[in-house]
């Protein structure tokens, strides 16, 4: 099964760029496992209205928003293997 992780950011927030370099970092160990979407709330403001973002950095995983933040490398790993696993709905 392939995760699909969404990135939510916007050009003026501090935080984003470690967000999105954390799911890089994270697509790179798990190539075969992850895709990867950067969305830009500015250009896609209905796609952030759609997950109800109020705050990016935002991470989705299968279209379910599970960090507001930017999450540690281990806690977005163990998210990942959950979706894989199936144990998330």
């Amino acid at each position: 099964m392939v995760v699909k992780i969404e990135v939510f950011t916007s050009p003026s927030c501090p935080y984003c760029p470690m967000a999105v370099q954390l799911v890089e970092d994270v697509q790179k160990d798990m190539v075969d496992d992850v895709e990867v979407e950067k969305i830009d709330i500015m250009v896609d403001q209905e796609k952030a209205r759609e997950y109800g973002l109020m705050a990016v950095p935002a991470i989705a995983l299968n279209g379910v928003v599970k960090f507001v933040g930017s999450p540690g490398k281990e806690e977005l790993l163990e998210a990942i293997k959950e979706e894989i696993a199936g144990k998330t709905a």
